[in-house]
């Protein structure tokens, strides 16, 4: 019989940091390749763990976007959650939705330039259809106790209500079998990920609810709290800064076209490229000056560097996550399989 495999970072602790449930990665070509279809691949995985788990099943031939607008290899396309060996037929299972972006869906969406520019033969996904999803607002998915929400970058054990934090780039280096970041989320990482886009079907955020420029969270000094003590697993800063920079050299702008988030203003400043300080809004004014991204910061002098030192660079140089160690991959997850 043919065995789907799955990787998997098992409920409890990890060096240290608490992981609220089982956490589940799997390969879309091994969902092919097994000739399932990925909710009976979820199904199938799902049996195999007895506790609350978050599913993903990626593709790591597609593209995506992260929070603040910056396009990466890599997609989450399906996410699911499960409790005691099932999916709630309701609510936990959620499709995201290939988006067959026009030059007219680009424009009112101009970070997806990266896309058309860079891989315009690669499939984009975002977050899932919203006309279509039966809980409104967050991109979410429940069975029993597990929660796995924000388009599967954020899950929660709903008992217990401790989370942790998955951005998309530290699940792709998963399973690409590269280098993570394990810590506390912080306060550089909690602001940050407020600064989101405008996106119609938005991994975060839908129907295209904040202009670039803008916070979603809208909280003041409040914001650097939101997820500060949350555990953490991201990719490793080299990583992000490739994926900016490629951002920013093909023409984003950031506070108008690409989220002002503090890694794409300091990457910015480091490159001398344009800032739309105009265009940046006072209440993301008053969450970056919070965590010291103040006016006075943003308008300050920067030395020149290359593309190639700032990721040489990139750990003195790019805020972060706190209390946090770098990890192969390898070590922090398990390898297994079910039966299909």
């Amino acid at each position: 019989m043919a065995q789907l495999k799955y990787k998997i970072i098992p409920e409890g602790t990890l060096n240290g940091k608490l992981i609220p449930l089982n956490i589940v990665f799997i390969d879309y070509k091994d969902v092919k390749e097994c000739g399932l279809e990925p909710k009976k691949a979820f199904e199938l995985v799902a049996k195999t763990i007895e506790g609350p788990a978050g599913l993903n099943i990626i593709d790591l031939d597609a593209v995506t976007t992260t929070s603040d607008g910056v396009v990466v290899e890599g997609s989450i396309i399906r996410m699911a959650a499960s409790d005691r060996g099932r999916i709630n037929n309701d609510f936990g299972y959620l499709e995201m939705i290939p988006l067959p972006y026009t030059d007219k869906d680009i424009e009112r969406e101009p970070h997806l330039k990266v896309w058309k520019d860079k891989y315009p033969n690669r499939t984009l996904y975002m977050g899932p259809d919203y006309k279509k999803k039966i809980i409104p607002v967050h991109n979410v998915v429940i069975t029993g106790r597990a929660s796995n929400n924000n388009s599967a970058t954020e899950m929660m054990n709903i008992v217990t209500m401790e989370e942790i934090l998955l951005p998309i780039l530290g699940q792709l280096e998963i399973m690409k079998g590269g280098k993570v970041l394990l810590g506390n989320t912080g306060e550089v990482i909690s602001v940050g990920i407020g600064m989101v886009v405008p996106e119609e079907y938005g991994r975060i955020v839908p129907k295209r609810q904040y202009r670039c420029g803008d916070t979603a969270h809208g909280s003041g000094e409040y914001a650097k709290t939101l997820k500060k003590h949350i555990p953490i697993i991201c990719a490793e800063k080299p990583v992000l800064a490739k994926y900016i920079i490629q951002a920013l050299e093909c023409g984003l702008i950031p506070g108008r076209t690409v989220g002002g988030s503090p890694a794409v203003l300091t990457i910015a400043k480091y490159l001398h490229k344009d800032i739309d300080f105009e265009n940046i809004t006072e209440r993301a004014y008053e969450e970056l000056a919070s965590i010291g991204f103040t006016k006075e910061w943003l308008h300050s002098e920067f030395p020149l560097l290359t593309a190639e030192e700032i990721i040489a660079r990139a750990d003195e140089l790019i805020p972060g996550c706190e209390d946090y160690k770098l990890y192969d991959s390898k070590d922090l997850v398990q390898v297994k399989y079910a039966e299909c």
